[in-house]
């Protein structure tokens, strides 16, 4: 995730998140337009904002920024939809009667702009379902837990809700942004490094299935010789993996205990570890992160890539920056007393397995851009 100095010439930094500048106190927001932070000075016409940049740029707040404060992206002024990019995909928000549920909601906006940023900057499809109905993303935010009880409480009368992904119908339970009920998740589940983020890069990961793999012959071919085969009974798998207790560790052929659950769950869990790798990559590489003497990344990121161009990176060069930049970070993690930041173990299938939905990535990119 990279950074931007204000307009302002002060020296501030801009983050991902940030809505003001620390030291001017411009407003601040990202124009995914451009994939770009910016600081905002007003516009003559009302409600308008021109960004403080070399090239400028009318933009107005995205209606979830200026009436909740639950987002920080900018719509173009020539665009007639009040949503930014991120919030026109939501089909279901929170109830915000309940005062604690803005937070939350806060909270899973945050979120979903972060995984959606690394989508944009892969050059991937962001459509929402009005705007391509038989491919397009959208997300429900629901909840069937009181959250005053920490959601351990079911909602008379309502049917639970499940996090889940169906034909690019991303659900999550309003419960995944509450801290105590996902520390309880991560204890009764062993899912001792289970996030928000990672849900939302892990649902996206079976997007990318429905979209990627699916419909296509000669990719499910190579699917299944990587992951197995996808047409055993998934209901039955998931029965079997909390019925007899999770497992908690890994098998060398997965990245994770839960990606052996089924091909399906296996491809999602590794197309989220490829999503973080990508992003905590991009933020190494912006504040110039050198270990030993290397430069991480070695080579560009395929956010550098120029529109149609080649691949710029190869997916051993990306491993290789990763698990030396992985190493640094637990080494880090380890001199403050916290866990490891990244306590996987990328064996020669796993290095296999993210290697393949690499090229499957690049290959959606070269193919949106020619």
């Amino acid at each position: 995730m990279k950074t931007s100095p204000c307009g302002c010439g002060q020296g501030a930094t801009l983050f991902f998140d940030s809505v003001h500048c620390t030291l001017c106190g411009r407003m601040a927001g990202f124009c995914p337009d451009r994939l770009l932070l910016a600081s905002f000075d007003p516009y003559a016409a009302p409600d308008l904002w021109q960004a403080v940049t070399p090239s400028g740029g009318i933009y107005r707040q995205c209606e979830n920024y200026r009436s909740h404060q639950v987002c920080n992206w900018m719509v173009p002024a020539g665009d007639p939809n009040a949503y930014c990019r991120a919030c026109r995909l939501n089909a279901v928000i929170p109830d915000l009667g309940p005062p604690q549920n803005r937070g939350y909601w806060a909270k899973l906006e945050a979120a979903k702009r972060r995984a959606l940023y690394t989508l944009l900057a892969l050059g991937l499809s962001v459509a929402s379902k009005e705007e391509d109905p038989a491919h397009g993303l959208q997300f429900r935010f629901m909840s069937d837990k009181d959250a005053g009880s920490e959601f351990t409480q079911p909602l008379w009368g309502q049917e639970p809700v499940y996090t889940g992904h169906n034909s690019g119908e991303i659900t999550i339970n309003l419960a995944e942004a509450d801290d105590i009920a996902l520390t309880r998740a991560r204890i009764v589940l062993g899912e001792h490094y289970r996030t928000l983020l990672g849900h939302f890069r892990h649902e996206l990961g079976h997007y990318f299935w429905y979209m990627f793999i699916g419909p296509d012959q000669g990719r499910l071919a190579q699917f299944r010789g990587l992951f197995g085969d996808e047409q055993q009974d998934y209901r039955q798998a998931l029965d079997r993996y909390y019925g007899g207790g999770p497992r908690h560790e890994a098998g060398p052929d997965f990245i994770s205990a839960y990606a052996a659950v089924h091909p399906w769950e296996d491809w999602a869990e590794t197309c989220a570890h490829y999503l973080h790798m990508i992003d905590t990559l991009e933020t190494a590489s912006d504040f110039g992160v050198q270990l030993q003497g290397w430069q991480i990344p070695a080579a560009p990121l395929p956010q550098a890539l120029p529109a149609g161009g080649g691949m710029a990176i190869d997916a051993p060069t990306l491993l290789r920056d990763w698990m030396r930049l992985a190493v640094g970070m637990n080494a880090l993690n380890r001199s403050m007393g916290m866990q490891d930041a990244y306590p996987f173990v990328l064996t020669d299938t796993v290095r296999r397995k993210l290697q393949y939905v690499h090229e499957v990535v690049m290959e959606e990119r070269r193919g949106r851009s020619s």
